[in-house]
């Protein structure tokens, strides 16, 4: 693994982490953008696995995006346009001509990727990857998200009222169909008892920047036809086993892009990407080599 730290133009900067051969040419290199409350770290062992899978003459490169690991904090005018100009950053200092986004990095990617073409806003053709696959991406499709939680999640969090703000959270986004059922006091509750934890250290740690790329990915509902220009090699994924919202909102983007693939697969869940990704490691390496 090699480890690099990059300026950003706004007077930030970006750790990056590189994994398989640093000299592999663009074609045979994967950027992966991470979902949120989750360090490049976390990414590791799915960073270093898939670059084996691939085989020796493959490069995985993952990175902190802002307010985590050994990046900078987000800066105060921080938006989805932060998150597109360091992917553009990514892309353009790594060379690399493929991209895969889990989560709420696949909001990051998929926004980047539409105003790469956007011949009114980024404009970067150049930048467009040769292969883009998302892994329940994290998007507020046609007001699909119900986001009224978040102004009193964003309170909770200044307030430093870290377990009410992560239960607002798990009860908004429905990330379980079990857990987001749970009464608010008694989930609070529940998860204060995770405090303690290598997990639950981390989600606290990462709530300020959390109540940022929430906002920027979720707080504006967007029209599935708005990603209707995105390339034809697009690649959409979900888990079986993930939150209907993901694969709901994997399927409809897939319906709206021609010539874009959809799969599903049946073991999977939202953190297969990146803690349990055996099931998912044939499909991500199968699309990226395939001729």
């Amino acid at each position: 693994m090699e480890e690099s730290i990059l300026q950003t133009p706004d007077g930030g900067s970006l750790a990056l982490y590189s994994y398989g051969n640093p000299h592999a040419p663009g074609h045979r290199r994967i950027l992966v953008v991470g979902g949120a409350f989750l360090t490049a770290l976390i990414y590791r062992p799915f960073a270093a696995a898939l670059s084996a899978r691939l085989g020796e003459d493959w490069t995985v490169d993952v990175y902190d995006r802002r307010g985590r690991g050994n990046s900078t904090e987000q800066p105060a005018d921080y938006s989805m346009d932060t998150e597109i100009a360091d992917v553009a950053l990514m892309l353009g200092h790594t060379g690399a001509q493929n991209l895969f986004g889990h989560s709420l990095g696949g909001s990051v990617v998929l926004n980047a990727v539409r105003n790469f073409l956007d011949p009114v806003v980024h404009h970067c053709p150049d930048l467009v990857p040769r292969r883009l696959a998302v892994y329940d991406p994290a998007i507020n499709l046609d007001g699909s998200i119900d986001t009224g939680w978040l102004e009193s999640f964003s309170k909770d969090v200044e307030a430093g009222r870290n377990s009410r703000a992560l239960a607002r959270m798990q009860r908004g986004m429905k990330f379980s169909p079990t857990l987001s059922k749970v009464p608010e006091p008694i989930l609070a509750a529940l998860l204060a008892a995770t405090s303690r934890t290598k997990a639950g250290k981390l989600a606290r740690t990462m709530l300020p920047s959390g109540v940022g790329e929430l906002r920027a990915a979720l707080e504006e509902s967007q029209p599935a036809s708005s990603f209707a220009a995105l390339p034809p090699n697009t690649h959409f994924m979900a888990g079986a086993k993930s939150a209907e919202y993901f694969r709901s909102t994997a399927r409809k983007l897939h319906e709206v892009v021609p010539g874009s693939t959809y799969l599903e697969t049946p073991k999977g869940i939202h953190g297969s990407v990146p803690v349990a990704f055996k099931a998912l490691l044939d499909d991500i390496g199968d699309y990226f080599t395939r001729s």
